[in-house]
């Protein structure tokens, strides 16, 4: 991964994490608002209880200092293509539930929805950088959801409205590393797989 070493493309990945963390920011500020709506518009208690969300990977990582840049990257990726579907799924249940009725919250989605794609293609971008392809997105994503009940669909919707507000605060951590010169050599830390 010579390539990896060179001034240019260590200006490149900083160039890259410096607006993924704009990106992110602006998508967690975002996906906040959109969960105070969504729990006045569903009628749901903000204080609820919800189960992890299948076909996410969890935020939170016990050793994260000790991944790689890739290993960061890629779980990076497979929880955004799994928003991705799930953001998907939530914006046709809600427009099957209201309608028009509730044009705010359907456009507040789809715009959390746009965001997400676009940070899944700049995390593809990153591992581009890195002489990584982008793993294929065949059977990435969650599962098929099996038929929930209204207020589960609300419930499920709520979660993974709260699991992508902490996937940003992690998303920010995990480029802020990559961005971050290695002493001595000017490239990202453990950008490079281990031996």
């Amino acid at each position: 991964m010579a390539g990896a070493d060179s001034p240019s493309t260590a200006l490149r990945r900083r160039d890259l994490c410096t607006r993924g963390i704009r990106l992110v920011g602006k998508m967690r500020s975002d996906v906040i608002d959109l969960l105070d709506t969504y729990v006045e518009r569903q009628g749901l208690d903000a204080s609820a209880s919800v189960a992890a969300v299948e076909g996410v990977p969890p935020a939170a990582v016990e050793r994260w200092d000790e991944q790689t840049g890739t290993q960061r990257l890629l779980e990076n990726l497979a929880a955004y293509r799994a928003f991705r579907t799930l953001l998907a799924q939530m914006l046709e249940e809600q427009r099957e539930q209201l309608g028009e009725a509730d044009a705010a919250l359907g456009r507040a989605l789809a715009s959390v929805l746009l965001q997400v794609s676009a940070f899944a293609y700049h995390l593809e971008e990153l591992l581009q950088l890195e002489s990584r392809s982008p793993p294929s997105e065949e059977g990435d994503g969650p599962p098929p959801q099996p038929h929930l009940s209204l207020f589960e669909q609300k419930l499920r919707g709520l979660g993974v409205l709260r699991e992508l507000a902490q996937w940003a605060v992690r998303s920010s951590r995990d480029l802020r590393q990559l961005a971050k010169p290695s002493p001595g050599t000017g490239s990202a830390p453990g950008l490079a797989e281990s031996p």
